[in-house]
């Protein structure tokens, strides 16, 4: 797939999110949008998964380990063709299989429910540990927040996954630097975060979080990494797409409004009829 036909998804992704996000009136856009091109390459070019027969064992495994950002995990599952792009607007809804944390137990193509910060990487590390000892050749990818990254659990994940040498694990961190009370800076810093994973016997690849070249390069170069696992630090921006959300922390955990829905889709609007031209 070419990186134009990415990111017109990706545009797409953005528009679900707030539109699902909206729709609840409750909700976490501003993650779920740093995260949009992520969520779109992984299941549109890089994780051999299959909508028709998701519980597949030989299917790649995907584990949102900031699983607060559901809504743009769902927009990707959606679009791929796991379930219907309607229901995307019962996002935390009385009786909705679509809750505020994926739930691996009702929402076709997660692999893990999720929600408590750090449960994540620590779930996707044992999943590739048992791909090794079952000798099977899918690959596992998980999501962290930087935020996520002050949980101590992450490094005790990290620490295992070094030492086993991990090699079929990608952790991927959206670094967009804002996490609910303001800057990781200014709450707990977590950095230098590419150094502190080398530490624990990890490749690390830093890289633009939505430039779809960084992001094809980044996920080859971990493919063909043999003997450690790899932590892909992708440099986002907070409520990528929606000019008013951007490097906003105010918009981590709070859905628009009617006119702010209408300014949102308008800003993403004009994104896609921006890439209509190329």
């Amino acid at each position: 797939m070419t990186n134009l036909e990415l990111q017109k998804i990706a545009n797409e992704v953005r528009k679900y999110i707030v539109r699902s996000v909206h729709s609840a009136k409750a909700g976490h856009p501003g993650g779920s949008l740093s995260s949009a091109d992520l969520f779109t390459y992984l299941y549109f070019e890089e994780m051999k998964v299959d909508p028709q027969n998701p519980d597949d064992e030989n299917r790649d495994r995907f584990v949102l380990s900031k699983g607060h950002c559901a809504p743009g995990l769902y927009a990707a599952l959606a679009l791929k063709g796991f379930f219907p792009t309607e229901d995307l607007l019962t996002l935390r809804k009385l009786g909705s299989f679509l809750q505020g944390h994926p739930d691996m137990k009702k929402v076709p193509g997660v692999d893990m429910s999720t929600g408590s910060l750090g449960q994540g990487i620590s779930t996707a590390v044992g999943m590739a540990l048992a791909g090794k000892m079952d000798k099977k050749d899918y690959r596992v990818y998980t999501l962290l927040g930087d935020g996520e990254l002050q949980e101590g659990q992450v490094w005790e994940a990290a620490m295992f996954a070094g030492f086993h040498k991990l090699d079929n694990l990608v952790v991927v961190v959206d670094n967009n630097n804002l996490q609910i009370d303001g800057c990781i800076e200014d709450v707990c810093s977590p950095h230098p975060i590419d150094q502190k994973f080398e530490a624990f016997n990890f490749h690390v690849i830093n890289i633009d979080a939505h430039h779809f070249d960084e992001i094809r390069a980044a996920f080859k170069e971990a493919r063909e990494r043999k003997g450690q696992p790899t932590a892909i630090i992708a440099k986002s921006t907070k409520g990528k797409g929606v000019s008013f959300m951007e490097n906003n922390s105010g918009w981590h955990g709070k859905a628009p409004n009617d006119e702010q829905l209408e300014a949102a889709l308008q800003d993403l609007e004009r994104i896609g009829e921006a890439l209509c031209l190329k």
